[in-house]
């Protein structure tokens, strides 16, 4: 049986007509998702610790479940990864999703036989709505490539633990093989330096028709096959056409990537975590994602001016309105609680319900995949100045996406009071300190996604100068630590030490 039967458009059609269905009734559909999870985890410790047989509404929930993140429910997360049955969920995990942790270390994502296949069916049933409303389908009759992590499981107390990407490679249905690249083999090499070339060498003669992973990833490769052949991308596959991505926001990669490729290719933005496929695109004409609502996830919003306040507003997709910042928390069907998974979204529309991320609620970069929080980038300065004499007066950090040559890097902006000696060994000092806090940031260097940070000195009283410029001199204003963007890293370059 072949992909493009698999995959066709009557299915494409049922598989849309439901999902419309589904998300012109959202708050409907949300209520039974929440009622049928509680029902579904009432006898688990969580459950019974927390009052699940007596909750009737949304409301007995607020009232007996806190919002937590992962710290907060750590203390449940190590009994199952301990092995114990039935803590979080009914039995235990098929899996974890091993994440790099910003407050709390290394994280385990539990991942439920009620999970998986929402994940797996995302991925799917996103490509499916693609087909229902473009009707194009050549793709089907090409080989395909998912940029993704290793494969490669260990096992621990009887549950195997991998990243969520090499987890769902085992789940490719088999009618995908055929048509799926790279090989297991290539897909299993750690060296990514390595593993790219291997990597355009199985694909640079294929008929590649879709391509996906995340955009910094994605843009190395497209960079070295246009180094290896001196053609565009689009030349090089001529029948490519439609490229899928999470991840991180694409909009700073878009240039670049119709420079490397030639031409303009339809994309798909999903949004899936390791803690669940919360959304994915479902048109071309818009640029929103539609809120997944029967996928095994019960949504809850706090606005995000009001989610470090003692009791802020807590509703669910009922209450939502248009234009509000939302910190968004899950409840979902791996035994995640009143989780907050740190991403604050908008509501583009309400019913059908859909949404664009709009960062994280704490200041971060994550401009390549990294996840950098304040917390990191303060220890890793902080403990290469405290008893050494360097004294810094302020600070704040940002990407650089396009340096004028070299690879992308973060660059530091540090107005010092008194200034190391050696200004390329104190970088090298505080960037190694963020690689051992940050797994994600540490990949991206050994990768060779990004090149080491760059520290920028700033002229003394320039910060203050910046703050005046834009009206926030004094008071409760500060310069945030970092930023995902460039605007204020831009606006400081003017008063960079000459």
């Amino acid at each position: 049986m072949s992909i493009k039967s698999i995959l066709d458009k009557p299915l494409a059609k049922r598989i849309a007509s439901k999902f419309y269905k589904e998300s012109n009734n959202a708050v409907k559909v949300q209520q039974k998702v929440f009622h049928k999870l509680i029902t579904q985890a009432k006898h688990t410790a969580f459950g019974k610790d927390h009052n699940f047989e007596n909750i009737k509404t949304y409301q007995n929930f607020k009232e007996e479940v806190p919002i937590r993140d992962y710290e907060d429910l750590k203390p449940y997360i190590e009994r199952v990864v301990a092995g114990e049955p039935d803590v979080l969920w009914k039995g235990k995990p098929l899996y974890f999703a091993k994440t790099s942790g910003t407050t709390s270390g290394t994280k385990y994502i539990p991942l439920t036989k009620e999970s998986m296949p929402m994940h797996i069916n995302a991925a799917k049933n996103s490509l499916l709505l693609y087909i229902n409303e473009t009707k194009k389908t050549d793709f089907l009759n090409g080989k395909m490539i998912f940029i993704q992590g290793s494969p490669e499981l260990k096992e621990q107390n009887g549950i195997n633990i991998g990243r969520l990407s090499g987890i769902t490679a085992h789940y490719i249905p088999s009618y995908l093989t055929k048509n799926r690249l790279p090989s297991w083999e290539t897909n299993c090499i750690e060296d990514w330096e390595k593993k790219i070339e291997a990597i355009i060498d199985e694909t640079i003669n294929e008929d590649m028709t879709l391509i996906g992973g995340i955009p910094p990833w994605v843009q190395m490769y497209f960079e070295r096959i246009v180094a290896r052949t001196g053609k565009k991308v689009g030349e090089v596959f001529p029948n490519f056409n439609l490229f899928a991505y999470g991840g991180v926001n694409y909009e700073p990669y878009r240039n670049k990537f119709e420079e490397l490729i030639g031409r303009k290719v339809d994309a798909i933005e999903m949004y899936p975590a390791s803690e669940g496929f919360i959304a994915y695109q479902d048109s071309q004409t818009e640029k929103a994602m539609m809120l997944l609502i029967n996928n095994g996830i019960f949504y809850e919003f706090i606005p995000s001016e009001e989610f470090f306040n003692e009791n802020p507003t807590r509703i669910s997709l009922a209450d939502v309105k248009l234009g509000v910042n939302y910190v968004i928390i899950l409840n979902t069907n791996a035994g995640l609680w009143g989780y907050n998974i740190g991403d604050t979204i908008e509501f583009k529309s309400i019913n059908p319900p859909r949404i664009v991320v709009t960062g994280r609620i704490k200041h971060f970069i994550s401009a390549f995949g990294e996840h950098v929080i304040g917390k990191e980038i303060e220890d890793s300065i902080n403990i290469h100045t405290i008893d050494t004499g360097i004294s810094v007066s302020e600070f704040t950090v940002a990407p650089q996406i396009t340096p004028k040559t070299g690879l992308p890097y973060h660059q530091w902006f540090i107005e010092f009071d008194k200034k190391p000696a050696d200004i390329e060994a104190f970088a090298k000092k505080i960037d190694d300190s963020l690689q051992q806090q940050n797994s994600y940031y540490l990949d991206l260097i050994v990768g060779k996604i990004l090149q080491p940070l760059k520290i920028t000195v700033i002229e003394k009283g320039g910060f203050n100068k910046y703050m005046k410029s834009v009206g926030k001199l004094g008071g409760q204003n500060k310069v945030p630590r970092l930023s995902n963007d460039r605007k204020i890293a831009d606006a400081l370059l003017k008063f960079e030490e000459k």
